[in-house]
């Protein structure tokens, strides 16, 4: 088969390519950047990267679908998101762990929950493999039990104890998950449970949000790291 090229009007997929590159460009900054850093907090940039790598190889494929298509391509999508979100989740419980905060696998084990509760059901709803609506209502349970707790369970009180980096850090990545995020749901509401939203608008969106979400959250863990280390070394 021809390789296939995007058209000069196709901003789609444009928006495809532009995030691939830019996860890319993410991932081989935070890998450098790991090596800037005390050792504790070497996994916590390593996992940014692996965030970004996985989309930027996902997006790939993405891009290609639709440049073929001219469809959602809702199966890699979700595959992404199967693998970098619970990998973002993870990053809440590495910096607190990174500073020595007090911080049980129990918290842990509720934000991958909560993870796999929203996806999963997001992913049948949009797939049609069951009622959209219904789908829709236990995903968002799923994202409830995150945002419970980053904000108000063991991850947001042991992050309340530490000390005013880990705190900014911890606040400015719970925001792009309750604010960030909102866009998922967003787009499947108008997309696919009004229809208000045609396939050409939704994928931007969601693209444009992973962009900022997944580069933007490793950006915050980055920015700490840093932090922290130039601290130690004073």
């Amino acid at each position: 088969m021809d390789k296939l090229f995007l058209q000069s009007g196709d901003f789609v997929g444009v928006s495809f390519w532009l995030v691939s590159i830019g996860m890319i460009a993410a991932t081989v900054f935070f890998l450098y950047e790991g090596l800037r850093v005390k050792q504790q907090w070497r996994l916590s940039l390593l996992v940014a990267a692996l965030v970004c790598l996985v989309a930027a190889v996902h997006y790939d494929y993405m891009r290609d679908f639709w440049v073929a298509t001219s469809s959602t391509p809702n199966i890699y999508r979700y595959i992404d998101w199967l693998i970098t979100v619970p990998l973002q989740m993870i990053e809440f419980w590495l910096i607190l762990a990174a500073v020595g905060a007090a911080v049980g696998s129990s918290s842990f084990l509720r934000l991958l929950i909560g993870t796999l509760v929203m996806l999963v059901f997001g992913f049948m709803g949009e797939a049609g493999y069951m009622d959209s609506t219904i789908a829709f209502v236990i995903a968002m349970v799923g994202w409830a039990i995150i945002i419970y707790e980053i904000f108000a369970g063991e991850a947001s009180k042991a992050a309340g104890s530490s000390n005013a980096s880990v705190q900014g850090a911890f606040s400015a990545m719970r925001l792009i998950v309750l604010v960030g995020w909102a866009i998922y749901p967003l787009g499947y509401v108008f997309g696919y449970m009004l229809g208000q939203v045609d396939a050409n608008t939704l994928n931007i969106v969601y693209n444009l949000a992973d962009f900022v979400n997944k580069i933007l959250f490793g950006l915050v863990i980055w920015n700490l790291a840093i932090k922290d280390s130039g601290e130690a070394s004073h």
